[in-house]
């Protein structure tokens, strides 16, 4: 008779199984690829991105801590100078010198030769600078004294212009030039032990610059009456002058100089006070190459970490620069062709090209320079002064006197080059993948025993030990029930055995709790007696002092869990430690270093396990409001170690060593730690002992003991 057919009549399908298979794994296998391909974009972008900011914030923050630091020095020293004994005499004597020329007569040839000089030598450089004819009545000094003091200092000065400090004396005669002798060789040597580009001293009352180091052309001139009267080193006298306190420090920030060539310059001013009253204000003259040098790091961007377009840069309240740019200094051609490009003016450029640095020039105003100004710190991706996107970190600085901020940047481009790769590999990657799905496809979609080679594979696996092997269950047919059933039976067997597995877990671990690691394998291992010699390791002994009175009174559930809380911060001490817990007998703890794995300083841990047991004794007092002290004896020496019992294992030690150490803490005082000589010999030169002296040891006799110093 004909079996029936279980499955029913055939019908005709749309989709046989071949394009089933082929399209169901082109698309799986094209969702993986996109999937994987844009998650693993976008997580390392962003990982990148944080990696690069965090990079920013630190070296922003470095440079913050530099400049800071320069400042504050800077202002110790001007600060020291100023109130120093040598400073005050000088300006009080350079005060009557420089009056007493104020008052007297010069020839007119004198004065007609400092014009002439000021005219041929001063006025073409002022107007290559300033791009235009330099008025000469705009630069020549009044008064008696600077015309004299200038063309004995500077116009008939033997020495080149850089080398002007170097005359102590014109040899003149004049009292002027008596004090300068003096003074002079101690002030430049001031100026040159501080880094100063130039140290100046201003009479109080005149505002007359009655002495400069280098002798340029605001030597004795009047910041009130004179040329420079509205420069910012005029601006640091006035305030200076009005304040009698010591400690005041006035900073002007960093503008163009006439006298140092147009060059940016900041001026330090601090007062000069003789008897409670202000008679002069010794100014420091900060060149800008020195802050430059401090956040550029002295031009080198590579080796501070900033790659090949990566910076740091200062920025002012007026969001023009206060160091310069990178390109500035490492390719001026493609620098001015970036200004050119962002749309700076023709005047800034040239105003740049004119005084040879961007500072006080170029403008730099961006998200991050406004933010930073504003005192906000923050990162992120922004439109840099060179109109390309920039990862940039910015905050402000905070030096008393001025509004600085400091922005670290570096280009996007270079930052996300990595990523850019990537997003290449990927394409390429994700490609060649999908090909390879296809072909697959295909061949599988063509392989119409696909379902009997699944279960073989299956069996076969199953057979090798693979018990989580599974098979696919593509049809409704006899092999389909088939492959249900193989399955159903694989997820049984699995299940079993994480059932088996957990139970052996659970034996491992409660084995590991009773017996080392070591000693757990060769038991294991077959071994069926344990017991070795081990020739030094240093057993301790701990007891809580007086715990029987202390709990008599407590509930049984409140003692086992103040000891078990206790014990277990032992526990967790020792496992750090490297320290092999042996046992515990009612309030007593019982440790060894050393065994059963050797270690070479087993005696400092043992000391140093004993000090955190004293620690964590009197923390665990105080937890629990109660009083607690313990005891610790610590021996080092040999000892045998080994597993006794059958039932209900212990691993135990034996020896002399063990007995003295439990001696050492039967014999102690109540917190504290005593130990033998020879844990006293090991430890003498990192721990502070103190000698206890021979006491009486139960077997022993008279016994050393020290007491390690908590």
């Amino acid at each position: 008779m004909p079996s029936a057919d279980v499955t029913g009549s055939s019908r005709p399908a749309r989709w046989g199984l071949a394009a089933k298979l082929f399209t169901t794994l082109i698309l799986l296998g094209a969702s993986a690829v996109l999937i994987t391909g844009v998650l693993g974009y976008i997580r390392a972008r962003d990982a990148l991105e944080k990696v690069v900011f965090d990079q920013l914030t630190a070296a922003r923050q470095s440079k913050t801590r530099q400049v800071e630091a320069y400042f504050r020095t800077i202002q110790t020293e001007l600060h020291l100078l100023a109130t120093s004994k040598m400073v005050v005499d000088a300006t009080r004597e350079f005060r009557v010198a420089v009056d007493h020329l104020d008052h007297s007569d010069i020839s007119p040839e004198l004065r007609q030769t400092v014009s002439d000089w000021y005219a041929a030598d001063f006025i073409p450089g002022m107007s290559h600078v300033l791009g235009k004819e330099a008025p000469l009545a705009d630069y020549l000094p009044v008064g008696a004294a600077p015309y004299y003091l200038q063309y004995h200092y500077i116009v008939a000065n033997p020495q080149p212009a850089e080398r002007r400090k170097l005359l102590d004396d014109a040899g003149d005669g004049s009292d002027y030039s008596r004090v300068h002798a003096v003074y002079h060789p101690l002030m430049r040597a001031a100026a040159a032990t501080t880094g100063f580009f130039d140290f100046m001293v201003a009479d109080a009352q005149t505002g007359r610059l009655i002495y400069t180091v280098q002798k340029e052309v605001d030597f004795t001139t009047s910041l009130q009456k004179g040329p420079y009267r509205q420069s910012t080193v005029a601006d640091a006298v006035a305030r200076c002058s009005l304040s009698p306190d010591q400690s005041t420090i006035c900073l002007e920030d960093f503008a163009s100089y006439a006298p140092s060539g147009g060059a940016p310059i900041a001026f330090m001013g601090a007062p000069v006070i003789d008897h409670g009253v202000v008679i002069g204000v010794l100014i420091a003259q900060l060149s800008n190459e020195e802050i430059d040098n401090v956040v550029t790091g002295g031009r080198h961007w590579r080796q501070d970490g900033f790659g090949d377009t990566g910076e740091a840069y200062l920025v002012g309240p007026d969001y023009l620069i206060r160091s310069g740019p990178r390109t500035f200094y490492e390719d001026r051609e493609h620098y001015f062709a970036e200004l050119r490009s962002v749309g700076a003016s023709e005047d800034e450029i040239a105003a740049i090209e004119r005084y040879g640095t961007p500072v006080l020039h170029q403008r730099v105003d961006t998200q991050a320079s406004r933010a930073a100004i504003a005192g906000v710190q923050g990162t992120g991706e922004i439109i840099g002064y060179r109109g390309v996107p920039t990862l940039a970190s910015w905050g402000p600085l905070e030096i008393p006197g001025v509004t600085w901020a400091v922005v670290a940047k570096i280009d996007s481009a270079e930052a996300f080059a990595p990523i850019t790769k990537l997003r290449r590999d990927l394409l390429v990657v994700g490609g060649l993948a999908l090909l390879a799905v296809a072909a697959t496809a295909a061949w599988l979609s063509r392989a119409l025993v696909g379902p009997l080679r699944d279960l073989t594979a299956g069996v076969k696996r199953f057979a090798a030990g693979d018990y989580g092997a599974k098979v696919p269950v593509r049809t409704s047919d006899e092999i389909g029930q088939l492959c249900l059933a193989f399955n159903g039976m694989v997820e049984d067997l699995r299940e079993k055995n994480v059932v088996i597995e957990s139970k052996n877990r659970e034996n491992e671990e409660l084995l590991l709790n009773v017996l080392p690691a070591p000693i757990a394998n060769r038991l294991r291992g077959g071994e069926a007696r344990i017991a070795d010699g081990f020739a030094e390791v240093t057993v301790a002994f701990a007891d809580l002092v007086g715990f029987t009175e202390l709990t008599s009174d407590m509930p049984p559930q409140d003692v086992v869990t103040l000891l078990n809380g206790l014990f277990t911060r032992f526990d967790d001490a020792a496992r750090e430690l490297g320290i092999e817990k042996i046992k515990t007998v009612g309030d007593a703890y019982m440790a060894v270093c050393g065994l059963p794995e050797p270690v070479a300083n087993h005696a400092e841990r043992m000391v140093r396990m004993a000090i955190r047991m004293v620690h964590i004794t009197r923390e665990h007092a105080i937890e629990y409001n109660t009083s607690m002290r313990l005891r610790v004896g610590i021996n080092t020496g040999p000892v045998v170690a080994g597993v006794i019992g059958k039932s209900k294992y212990i691993y135990d030690l034996w020896g002399d060593t063990v007995n003295l150490a439990s001696r050492m803490e039967s014999n102690g005082i109540p917190d504290s730690i005593q130990v033998t000589r020879p844990v006293y010999e090991q430890l003498k030169n990192l721990f502070a002992f103190e000698a206890r002296g021979a006491i009486e040891v139960k077997g022993k006799g008279k016994v050393e003991a020290w007491v390690l110093k908590l």
